[in-house]
């Protein structure tokens, strides 16, 4: 069981299904194209994993002239059961803001380290 160090520097922390909410959450009127160059992956794959959203009750769109409109349903949890207790409006607020634009600083620059807030608090 070798450790390469190209292995090591392949993971992400985040799957491209939150990658794909992450941007949405920026822009709600964002073409799929450019949901793909962000997150570097084809258009087709973007095409998919918002189906997945959809169908899972993450995400809803409207059609408004040739473009769509997404939104994000509210009070939605985290699919694993390990963080099912929390909703994903958390995380998605914290990653859509960007930090070079004065988005939120992190809890550790903050001082606040504590627990992760539940959605039941």
């Amino acid at each position: 069981m070798g450790d390469s160090s190209g292995d090591r520097q392949s993971w992400t922390f985040l799957t491209n299904h939150a990658r794909v909410l992450v941007v949405i959450a920026r822009d709600a009127d964002v073409r799929l194209r450019d949901v793909a160059v962000a997150c570097g992956v084809t258009e087709r794959t973007v095409q998919a994993i918002v189906a997945d959203l959809e169908a899972a009750g993450y995400l809803t769109h409207t059609r408004e002239g040739r473009r769509n409109r997404y939104r994000l349903a509210s009070g939605m949890r985290f699919r694993h059961p390990l963080e099912g207790d929390y909703e994903i409006t958390g995380l998605l607020d914290l990653l859509k803001a960007d930090p070079r634009d004065g988005g939120p600083v992190s809890p550790v620059e903050a001082g606040d380290v504590g627990p992760l807030s539940r959605a039941d608090s």
